[in-house]
């Protein structure tokens, strides 16, 4: 899968934990299952009143947790939990480059993953665009200087299918039919994160995303993604 091969290392970098399964998980799941070790930096996470109700950011540690289970994730950490910098990630862009490019575990120097899985460019939501805008800039090339990933990709949320002014097209398709049902146990972990109906969270709503994508490259499900370096 992407060239890569057993016991390579993938690093997904989300904004907040839920955004690996909602924008990856299916392909976490595949990439996991061909033994590739993958690994979730979870940015941000607050507690805080949220849509309504409030949100406690011990459950959302376990909600975490489970899902990585529930994906075959290796590493997983939230870097910023019940921290000012949670609430301000706009103002800590700097920081931010620096954890995901040197950080102590789970970073582009401590674990030289062959592939970087970010949040797409054009995102609805501020902190993604921030984290966006973080992760691009660590996966820079810079020579033999420091370790840069061969391959990075970018992934979108629900939200951005339905309502962003600036999405960019999808480049590449990667066919998870056969993981799409542990994306959707993965989902599950995060019940209280999802919504109903005809929201673009709702479970209805992101299979069907899931279903437009596969009908780009010939898949019952996929998830698409952007490419911003493919290098072989």
């Amino acid at each position: 899968m992407f060239g890569l091969s057993p016991g390579d290392h993938v690093l997904a970098v989300a904004p907040h934990p839920d955004d690996e399964t909602l924008g990856a998980g299916g392909t976490i799941a595949r990439l996991a299952a061909a033994g590739i070790h993958v690994h979730v930096l979870a940015v941000a996470c607050l507690t805080q009143p949220r849509w309504g109700t409030p949100t406690d950011s011990r459950l959302r540690h376990e909600e975490f947790n489970a899902a990585c289970d529930v994906l075959g994730v290796s590493g997983r950490r939230i870097a910023w939990s019940d921290d000012h910098r949670a609430g301000d990630l706009a103002g800590h862009v700097a920081e931010l480059v620096r954890l995901i490019e040197a950080g102590p575990d789970l970073s582009l120097a401590a674990l030289e993953p062959a592939a970087l899985l970010i949040p797409a460019a054009g995102a609805v939501h501020q902190d993604h665009q921030v984290v966006h805008q973080a992760a691009y800039a660590a996966a820079r090339p810079s020579g033999a200087l420091r370790h840069w990933p061969r391959m990075v990709l970018g992934f979108h949320g629900p939200e951005d299918h339905a309502w962003s002014p600036q999405f960019p097209r999808a480049t590449v398709w990667v066919d998870v039919t056969g993981t799409a049902t542990v994306k959707d146990k993965a989902l599950d972990c995060y019940a209280r994160e999802l919504r109903d109906g005809d929201h673009p969270r709702s479970l209805d709503r992101i299979r069907a995303i899931d279903a437009a994508a596969g009908a780009s490259c010939g898949a019952e499900r996929a998830e698409a993604f952007v490419a911003y370096r493919m290098a072989c």
